[in-house]
């Protein structure tokens, strides 16, 4: 299955690849571009980007008051990011059934619209999302065994804080994903530096 990077909304439903979290697709995440150097590196293959519909990071980012402008500039700036960082861009996941996208991804969004039910944030640590988890946010951490705590603190910290935000304030329930092709020894690795990372927040 082809790697994805999309929001970690827990709206985003990948019916056909594998989903690496990251929050608004890494837009205006200070230190993107060093992350997906991490992330093609984790993989050793082509990475695809889809961005989802509703992504309240973009909406918070650029400013923006209604979801119509949201959803139009999210695809432009996901379009012109993938570019960017030399990524595929696959497409645009909304609440529809599951689309067919570029670049053997399929998928769309299945939250209801508007409002936000996640209680937990889960962290891939050995391949990406296996499992889909309607209330859970997810957050890559497949690469951290490749970079230095300052820098996985650096890209973990602000989506903590963002989803905290979405979750009006109350701190989230935390889970661990170690399944995927990166195998056991990777994922205890990044296991190990995250919750020292988790540790300082």
């Amino acid at each position: 299955m082809a790697y994805v990077i999309t929001c970690g909304d827990e709206g985003v439903q990948i019916n056909e690849g594998t989903r690496l979290g990251v929050v608004g697709c890494g837009f205006h995440l200070d230190g993107a571009s060093q992350l997906f150097s991490l992330l093609k590196k984790t993989f050793n293959e082509d990475l695809r980007i889809a961005i989802n519909e509703e992504s309240d990071w973009i909406k918070k980012q650029l400013d923006l008051v209604n979801w119509e402008q949201v959803n139009a500039m999210a695809q432009q700036q996901i379009q012109a990011l993938a570019d960017d960082e030399g990524v595929l861009y696959a497409g645009y996941l909304p609440f529809t059934d599951p689309r067919q996208l570029q670049h053997e991804i399929k998928g769309h969004m299945v939250r209801p619209h508007k409002v936000h039910i996640a209680n937990t944030i889960s962290f891939t640590l050995g391949g990406g999302e296996q499992k889909f988890h309607l209330g859970h946010y997810v957050i890559s951490a497949d690469w951290v065994h490749l970079a230095k705590p300052d820098f996985v603190k650096k890209i973990i910290a602000p989506q903590i804080e963002f989803y905290t935000k979405l979750n009006k304030g109350e701190k989230l329930n935390v889970v661990f994903e170690e399944g995927g092709d990166l195998g056991p020894d990777i994922a205890a690795k990044n296991k190990t530096i995250l919750e020292k990372v988790l540790g300082q927040l």
